[in-house]
């Protein structure tokens, strides 16, 4: 690999994954994402119990993040030989605690919606 372009990471994301389960992966991430935001904008404030309940969740999410990825490459923590590795094995496991936080929240934010004052 001469030079590291965009299309050039889409190209080894797809080869990992397969063309329709790493476009699918995109897609839930983009929904996830525009429903965070519409929580976000609806609540008008971040309600402290549920980002608790989040944070107590990123862990389960960065040990599922390592697991698909090594699941899906087919390797082991036998297989990490570097460096670069290791940076690439942390990389994935905060981006997967990062993500389950933020599924976590959303998914609490629109079960439980917070309730309207009645009183005004």
């Amino acid at each position: 690999m001469k030079d590291m372009t965009f299309e050039t990471l889409i190209a080894v994301f797809e080869e990992i994954f397969g063309r329709g389960l790493f476009w699918a992966m995109v897609v839930v991430a983009a929904l996830v994402t525009l429903a965070y935001a519409f929580v976000l904008i609806r609540d008008r404030s971040v309600s402290w119990r549920k980002f608790l309940w989040a944070q107590v969740s990123m862990p389960v999410g960065a040990v599922l993040a390592v697991w698909f990825v090594m699941t899906m490459t087919h390797s082991g923590i036998s297989d990490i030989g570097g460096a670069v590795d290791l940076i690439v094995f942390l990389g994935v496991a905060t981006m997967g605690a990062i993500g389950m936080a933020i599924l976590v929240y959303t998914l609490e934010s629109l079960v439980k919606p917070p309730r309207e004052d009645t009183h005004s």
